[in-house]
């Protein structure tokens, strides 16, 4: 049983922090080659790099992040404020005989947002690297993970006075926003989720947490937030007898179903101007593409919804329900491997379920008019994934001025291109012209887009000092074509560069 006592966890916070408890030190200690092998769930290439040392450092990574019991005599000794009998008073360990066995992981994680670099100190149940392969507990909470990351990263950096924190987990989602937010109220159907997360909250001295247990928004029934984040429980699952469901994934629906709800409930409990980021699968169904079907969803929303969705990924259900079952601990080739995956095959076949979409949904209660209905495919590999916050908060400010612009407005604006901005021409060999001119971002979400003589030439001349009526007035008698229709082509493509951040207001 978990016990956040906050006197318990302050002294396990300084004892961490005097052990050197943190990701670049024994980053080093290990090495490059044997952390990366941590991402693949493999050990023992870092209990190499860690030896025999009995130092706190090595005997508290061995400890809380690889799960190796240790000598209670040593951790005593890498615990001095709080003993090995804190720890397992926490609820981190356990006592057997002479050895101090975890039963959680304790990690640093590193991350960066606009504030500088950070680390937090996460707590949450054991996982495959500390226990080895074997089926999770249906209601294991989850630490941090690639999907946390990236959702940590994609919450937009200004300033919020409350933050809905939807699903919690172990609470990595609210300590992200709680930087940004006065106050964080972060809910989870699970109690043991709340556990980790008012013991990570301690253990980070993380203050304005409000805590709550329900089901998606019961338990803020009546209230808005300027910000709701969530990392909720999408994946979709067989909902047959002998399939676990596992709490941090399942939201226990059909299909896509419990998306759809978050998607219908949502707006009622954003503040005008208000926005929801999360992570979502969607299904292709009957025929209906997955991002269809989505906008299906916010277009029946009872609150107007500005929507701007970006499909990561597709899976075909074979590959879907093979990432989830390997997920849950399930070895590839086992009998009960191959059982889970016929009935997840079954599943997507009874309901007519050809594809599966993972990404990214930013959805705003707008002040007026819904002015944004945004829903795309971006493969290509994003140069910073895990920081996109900043990049999502300045082209919503930008969509937000240029939208309000008329034609004759926005001419008159002196438009800069993006320092990230770059151009490539194309040739055949011998001629003259461009067969290909491409406009590339270095930043942002990587886009490279083509562009005619006329927008690259609007591009290459905004650098503040003429305004884009003025350039296009200038390109239209260079290429001899009357202005008022080299406008009228352009001017669409100039608002959507300024959406994707290629050009500033």
């Amino acid at each position: 049983m978990l016990n956040p006592d906050p006197e318990l966890c302050r002294r396990l916070s300084a004892d961490l922090a005097d052990a050197r408890f943190r990701s670049e030190p024994m980053r080093a200690r290990w090495g490059i080659e044997a952390d990366d092998a941590i991402g693949r769930t493999l050990r023992t290439p870092a209990l190499r790099g860690l030896g025999d040392a009995d130092d706190p450092q090595a005997v508290l990574a061995r400890l809380l992040i690889f799960g190796v019991a240790q000598a209670a005599p040593l951790v005593d000794a890498a615990l001095p404020r709080l003993g090995s009998a804190g720890l397992v008073e926490l609820g981190l360990a356990r006592r057997d005989a002479g050895d101090i066995v975890p039963t959680a992981i304790v990690r640093p994680q590193s991350f960066h947002d606009d504030r500088g670099p950070g680390e937090w100190i996460i707590a949450a149940d054991l996982d495959e690297i500390a226990t080895g392969v074997g089926a999770l507990a249906e209601d294991h909470v989850l630490g941090v993970g690639g999907a946390s990351l990236t959702l940590a990263g994609l919450q937009l950096p200004t300033a919020a006075g409350r933050v809905l924190d939807l699903g919690t987990g172990c609470g990595v989602q609210a300590l992200r926003a709680r930087r940004y937010a006065d106050v964080v109220v972060a809910t989870d159907i699970s109690s043991r989720a709340l556990q980790f997360t008012r013991m990570n909250a301690l253990i980070n001295d993380t203050e304005g947490l409000d805590v709550r247990e329900g089901s998606l928004f019961d338990p803020v029934a009546g209230e808005t937030f300027d910000r709701i984040v969530s990392n909720p429980p999408f994946v979709i699952t067989p909902r047959v007898q002998g399939v676990p469901e596992y709490e941090y994934r399942d939201g226990g629906l059909v299909g896509d179903a419990l998306v759809e709800q978050v998607v219908a409930g949502v707006g009622e409990h954003l503040v005008p101007g208000g926005t929801a980021q999360f992570l979502a699968n969607w299904e292709t169904k009957d025929g209906v593409a997955g991002l269809d079907r989505f906008r299906a969803w916010v277009e029946s929303s009872a609150v107007p919804l500005d929507a701007w969705v970006i499909e990561r990924e597709t899976l075909n259900p074979i590959e879907y329900a093979e990432m989830w079952i390997r997920d849950g601990g399930t070895a590839p080739g086992s009998p009960e491997h191959d059982r889970l995956l016929t009935a997840w095959l079954d599943d997507f076949a009874a309901r007519g379920v050809s594809e599966i979409g993972f990404g990214y949904v930013l959805l705003r209660r707008p002040a007026g008019a819904p002015t944004l209905a945004r829903y795309e495919r971006v493969s290509q590999p994003i140069p910073s994934e895990g920081a996109l916050g900043s990049h999502l908060a300045e082209v919503l400010a930008a969509h937000d001025a240029q939208s309000a612009l008329s034609d004759d407005a926005l001419l008159e604006r002196r438009l800069s291109a993006a320092s990230d901005v770059t151009e490539t021409r194309h040739y055949l060999p011998g001629a003259e012209n461009p067969t290909v001119i491409e406009l590339r971002q270095g930043g942002g979400f990587g886009r490279s887009i083509q562009a005619d003589p006329a927008l690259a030439g609007l591009v290459g001349a905004s650098d503040g000092e003429l305004s884009a009526g003025q350039i296009l007035g200038a390109l239209a008698q260079l290429l001899e074509v009357d202005e008022g229709v080299l406008t009228a082509s352009v001017l669409p493509a100039v608002r959507a560069l300024i959406d994707d951040g290629f050009l500033r207001l």
